[in-house]
C-alpha cells in the first residue's frame, strides 16, 4: 500500500486517477482507518488531502460559505460567522463523534462514506448544500443529496474527490436546525436524524422550507410534502401535525438492534416537529 500527501488538488486527482488498483482519499480518516483495521478495505493507494490549502479552508463566497473537503468539524465550531448563519449544520458537525474525532472528521468525508445514519448529510441536504467534485474531466457541482447512491456507495467516478462543500447565502429571517435520536446520550449513531431549514416573512409566516431525514432509508430522504405542510403557516399545531405525518410517510426504514420500523417511523415525525420549531425560533430571532 502506498501513501501520498499531495499539496494541490490537481496532484491528488492525478494520483487517484492514475492508480490502476483501489485508491482511497483520506479527508479525516475517521471512517477509512476503522475500515483498514477491520479489513473491510485494502487500498493500493491512500491520498491524504489535508496538505492541500483549499481543502482545509473555510471561506465566505458570494454571500455563502465554502468549506474545504478536509475541514475538520472542530474548525467549523470555532467559526462564529458560520455558526451564526448555519447553526443546524454546526450542530450536526458537533455530533459526528468525540472531541478527538471532531478534530479530524469532515463534512465531505461524512458525505462520501455514505452511511444512511450520517449526521451531517441530512443537515447539509436541508441547507441545499452543493458538493464541488473535481476529477480527471474537470469539476462539477452536485447537490449533496445526489452524492450518496446507496449504503456506503456514492456517485463519484474514478479519480474524483470532493474538493469543497458550498452552503448558499442566507435570506433574511432564515435559519436551520438538526436533531437526532440515539440510544445513548453520546458517542452513538442516529436511529433517526432530521434537518430542517426555514425562511420567514416579516409577519412570521414560513415562506420557504426544506426537510431532510436520515437513517430511515438507504439515502437521505427529502420530504417535499413536509416542507409544503409548513409553508404558509406560523407553525400552528395543524401544520406541525401535517409535517410529522409527511415525514413518517416518507420513511423506508429497517428493523435492527437500534430500532424497529415502527419506532423509526414515529420518531421521524416527532423530530421533524421539534427541529422545525427550533429553526423557526432561530429565524424569528427568538433566543432560548
Amino acid at each position: 500500500m502506498r501513501f501520498e500527501a499531495p499539496e494541490t488538488v490537481e496532484a491528488a486527482v492525478s494520483l487517484m486517477a492514475g492508480e490502476p488498483g483501489n485508491a482511497q482519499a483520506l479527508a479525516g480518516g475517521t471512517d477509512l482507518l476503522v475500515q483498514l483495521k477491520t479489513g473491510r478495505v485494502s487500498p493500493d493507494l491512500i491520498v491524504d488531502l489535508k496538505r492541500i490549502p483549499s481543502m482545509v479552508a473555510i471561506t465566505q463566497e458570494d454571500g455563502g460559505f465554502r468549506l474545504g473537503g478536509a475541514v475538520p468539524a472542530a474548525d467549523m465550531l470555532e467559526d462564529d460567522a458560520l455558526k451564526a448563519a448555519w447553526p443546524g449544520i454546526c450542530e450536526a458537525a458537533h455530533l459526528v463523534g468525540s472531541t478527538q474525532v471532531m478534530g479530524r472528521a469532515s463534512l465531505a468525508g461524512n458525505l462520501c462514506t455514505s452511511s444512511p445514519a450520517a449526521d451531517t448529510v441530512p443537515a447539509m441536504v436541508a441547507a441545499s448544500a452543493t458538493a464541488r467534485i473535481v476529477g480527471p474531466d474537470g469539476s462539477r457541482d452536485l447537490a449533496v443529496e445526489d452524492v450518496p447512491s446507496g449504503v456506503q456507495k456514492n456517485s463519484l467516478k474514478k479519480g474524483e474527490v470532493v474538493e469543497s462543500i458550498y452552503l448558499p447565502p442566507r435570506p433574511a429571517r432564515s435559519s436551520d436546525a438538526y436533531l437526532r435520536f440515539i440510544p445513548r446520550t453520546e458517542m452513538d449513531i442516529a436511529v433517526v436524524g432530521c434537518g430542517v431549514s426555514i425562511t420567514l416573512d416579516e409577519g412570521g409566516i414560513v415562506t420557504d422550507a426544506k426537510v431532510a431525514l436520515g437513517a430511515v432509508a438507504i439515502t437521505v430522504q427529502v420530504v417535499e410534502a413536509g416542507a409544503k405542510a409548513i409553508i404558509g403557516s406560523k407553525l400552528e399545531d395543524a401544520a406541525l401535525d401535517a409535517l410529522a405525518a409527511a415525514c413518517s410517510a416518507a420513511c423506508k426504514p429497517i428493523n435492527d438492534k437500534r430500532g424497529t420500523i415502527e419506532f423509526r417511523t414515529d420518531v421521524a415525525g416527532v423530530l421533524a416537529k421539534r427541529a422545525a420549531k427550533i429553526a423557526y425560533d432561530r429565524a424569528a430571532g427568538v433566543t432560548a
